[in-house]
């Protein structure tokens, strides 16, 4: 059988043999030549053996030694357990110990052991065929199947290198039993093994076969296991065999070849589904890559976020994140391909295994003590309306105390913003909105989605925010971390330092914003009625929102499509959002029913971009003249709850000047008009253009305090101690509901059941209500001055609704 193969693979293989004084120092060896091969392959020998024939080197079939016949001129340092397992036995081989005895019998013989590798196709990096990448060598066992396909498609770029030789008898080291003295000898050639192919193929970034090692020999790790094991009465070989099968759950299985490959490929789709990829803010990872442990947090829109952050990422020349991903989308075949991409998995609750906890705990600690970089999503799952959920803090609670636990390197968190102009689960996330449960990800699932992906969905825009540095956050709440070494959970402040670190993070998010030409159009026509505007009032409108993101810009690394009003226009037009309807009197621009639903979600994007401006336009719906302080009264009594839901990036004791700033804009566009040398603000006339626009401009936070003020009607009327939080937030969605079908809210997320429940959680954290010892709601005079406040921003046409709905 062996010659046979070795014949085929004579005609097929083209090898190459380094270095190439490789056979002049071998045939001037005078001690017995003993080759070694690291893993067991049939085809690697048969190379070695047409090289050894080649060069008139001793041949590895050959007898070693006169008088042992069972001892041959070669072994392999390493075995399969079985026929078809991966596993590798990594066991001192037999024909070693045999060596090795033969050694101690015998002190004036010596044997020259020579490792010889075979690389079937070039290194990784260097390999330009995309599918050739799939078959390069890498640092895991080679299947049978696999094999094949090396030797089918790399052979004719094979690579032969033939070590220096080394004394057996060097590496047998003092005395000791013949077992021990057997370990040395593969130790050694086992690291040497790894010397040689780092330097052909690069590092060994499999977590399968490095971090998974790391985790179970962790103290903690041991420890639980063995608390597991009394718990369960299980043996401790039992309880060693549960941590592993729950490292193999969530460990990565980390590929670069696989990544190159991956590139190509979604070099190929990003052209196919968008109009381009723009990352921006590149020079972010430049000024923080050296040195530090990243962890990327982006907000979490669609599915496609795993692939774009990475992939933008690669193509600018940094490593990939490994990401977090949930358990759901461990797929058949899928969750293979994202493993290979650096996914790693977690469950969506770790209640009921202790052990699972400290086993994803260490595993988390053990990236970072290699320096991989990180990637989660905060918000735990997709945002269905646009706007960024409440965060998460489980992961970074985690990353926290790794760090405090060893602060090897110095840790920055680096938030991203996605901004999409269409995304592809857009009719899912209405469904659910309106009431449907939530579909489960599948193989069907995804094949249903394929179609779709001909269709046209504009550019996706990658920004990275201002990076945040996690000691920085720490020295805020306690420097004794530096000195002091802590334990996990020792520290009393640390609950605290995690809780303002996700607000951060989140307002950093949001500080990064895209602004594209299908935000503006969404936030500007559903601030009509039907979301139809004449083409004049819709670019007056379109200019407005453009001068005020120059005018009060929210951050500097927000960024604002180049595009004029009118190619905004057009550009909506191409996209397929808007639509133009001929007129005499000029043309009318409009949104069907449809579009509107799902436009609701690119206006929940940018929405706190706006919401200044918005909340300031409030005031003058219902009054013709307010005077300043009375603006500032109103903002500073609705601002808290506006930004505690937006992740807006002003402190309270800021809001004052960035308020005065916005109606400094307001007044130079005529929007306002300054009275009393800015004591007092009034509106433009009512059959003005800038009336409209100060009108249109309002709509975009009103449905938001419409809901504020429907909940404190709801509390006000059930009375103070009659009514649990959890009542009230029910009663809050079905009347959000009841009014969007009275009165044509066709907006899911105006009766989303979480923004309720964020309000009153606000309410509770301000001392505004509380809870009693039966879990009632209490409260006093302050709602109600929160509830007089609210009237002065609602006309009474809005305020009479909401009262109507609530007391029928």
């Amino acid at each position: 059988m062996a010659w046979l193969v070795r014949r085929i693979l004579a005609l097929w293989v083209r090898f190459t043999v380094l270095p190439d004084d490789a056979a002049l120092r071998l045939q001037q060896r005078r001690n017995p030549v003993c080759y070694v091969l690291e893993r067991r392959s049939v085809t690697d020998l048969a190379v070695l053996q047409n090289a050894c024939v080649r060069l008139k080197l001793p041949r590895p079939r050959k007898r070693l030694v006169p008088g042992e016949r069972d001892l041959r001129s070669c072994f392999y340092l390493s075995r399969p357990r079985g026929v078809w397992s991966l596993r590798i036995d990594r066991r001192p081989p037999p024909a070693l110990a045999q060596m090795v005895d033969l050694l101690r019998k015998h002190p004036e013989i010596d044997i020259d052991l020579v490792p010889a590798a075979v690389y079937w196709g070039r290194a990784p990096q260097r390999e330009a065929s995309w599918f050739r990448l799939l078959l390069v060598e890498s640092w895991a066992l080679t299947s049978r199947i696999r094999k094949f396909f090396q030797v089918l498609f790399n052979g004719r770029d094979t690579l032969l290198e033939i070590d220096e030789a080394v004394s057996l008898r060097s590496l047998l080291g003092g005395e000791a039993p013949p077992n021990v003295q057997c370990r040395r000898v593969s130790r050694a050639l086992q690291a040497r093994y790894r010397r040689q192919r780092a330097a052909r193929i690069g590092p060994d970034l499999s977590h399968r076969r490095t971090i998974v090692a790391d985790v179970l020999r962790r103290r903690a790790v041991r420890a639980a296991v063995a608390q597991e094991a009394r718990e369960r009465k299980l043996t401790r070989r039992q309880g060693l065999t549960a941590a592993r099968r729950l490292t193999d759950e969530i460990a990565a299985n980390y590929s670069h070849a696989f990544v190159r490959f991956l590139e190509h490929v979604l070099t190929r789709v990003w052209n196919r589904v968008y109009d381009g990829v723009v990352f921006e803010h590149a020079a972010t990872l430049e000024k923080v890559a050296d040195g530090n442990e990243i962890v990327y947090v982006p907000c979490h829109r669609s599915h496609m976020d795993y692939l774009l952050l990475s992939y933008a990422i690669y193509r600018h020349g940094f490593a990939i994140p490994h990401i977090a991903a949930g358990i759901n989308l461990d797929l058949p075949v899928i969750g293979r391909f994202l493993r290979k991409g650096g996914a790693f998995f977690i469950r969506r609750s770790f209640r009921g295994s202790s052990l699972y906890t400290v086993v994803f705990t260490s595993y988390m600690a053990a990236m970072m003590a290699r320096g991989h970089s990180i990637e989660y999503f905060i918000e735990g799952g997709r945002s269905r309306t646009g706007r960024l959920l409440q965060p998460k803090t489980g992961m970074i609670s985690m990353t926290v105390r790794s760090f405090l636990r060893r602060p090897a390197r110095p840790v920055v968190f680096v938030p991203v913003y996605f901004g999409y102009e269409r995304i592809v689960e857009g009719a899912t996330y209405i469904g659910e909105l309106s009431g449907q449960p939530k579909q489960k990800e599948s193989i069907f699932g995804l094949l249903r989605t394929l179609p779709k992906l001909r269709e046209r969905f504009g550019r996706v825009h990658v920004n990275l925010g201002e990076p945040i540095f996690l000691a920085d956050v720490l020295d805020l709440h306690g420097t004794e971390w530096r000195t002091q070494s802590t334990e996990e959970g020792r520290l009393p402040w640390v609950n605290a330092a995690v809780d303002a670190l996700a607000a951060s993070v989140m307002r950093h998010i949001n500080a990064a914003a895209a602004v594209t030409p299908i935000n503006l159009l969404a936030v500007a026509l559903l601030a009509s009625p039907r979301h139809i505007l004449a083409e004049a009032d819709l670019l007056r409108q379109l200019d407005l929102h453009l001068s005020l993101l120059r005018d009060c810009p929210y951050s500097d690394r927000v960024t604002v499509t180049g595009l004029s009003s009118a190619e905004i226009v057009s550009y909506g037009e191409s996209m397929k959002v808007v639509s133009r309807r001929r007129h005499p009197l000029g043309d009318l621009v409009q949104m069907s029913d449809e579009a509107a639903v799902l436009a609701a979600y690119y206006r929940n994007n940018v929405l706190h971009l706006v919401a200044l401006p918005s909340l300031v336009a409030c005031v003058f719906l219902a009054n013709s003249v307010v005077r300043r302080q009375d603006i500032h009264r109103l903002a500073r009594r609705i601002y808290p709850y506006i930004a505690a839901e937006l992740f807006l990036r002003w402190t309270e004791e800021e809001v004052p000047a960035a308020i005065d700033t916005v109606l400094a804009a307001l007044g130079r566009h005529g929007v306002i008009e300054s009275a009393e040398g800015g004591a007092e603000w009034r509106r433009p006339g009512p059959t003005s253009a800038e009336a409209m626009q100060l009108s249109l401009l309002a709509q975009a936070t009103l449905q938001t305090i419409e809901r504020y003020y429907l909940t404190i009607s709801l509390l006000l009327k059930a009375g103070s101690g009659e009514i649990t939080q959890a009542t009230l937030e029910e009663r809050c969605h079905l009347m959000a509901q009841r009014m969007s079908l009275v009165y044509g809210f066709n907006s899911p997320e105006f009766f989303d059941r979480a923004l309720f429940e964020n309000f009153i959680d606000r309410l509770r954290e301000r001392g505004v209500v509380r809870s009693a010892q039966s879990g009632k709601l209490e409260f006093g005079e302050v709602l109600a001055e929160v509830a007089e406040d609210a009237q002065l921003v609602l006309n009474e046409e809005i305020r009479h609704s909401i009262l109507q709905v609530t007391h029928s």
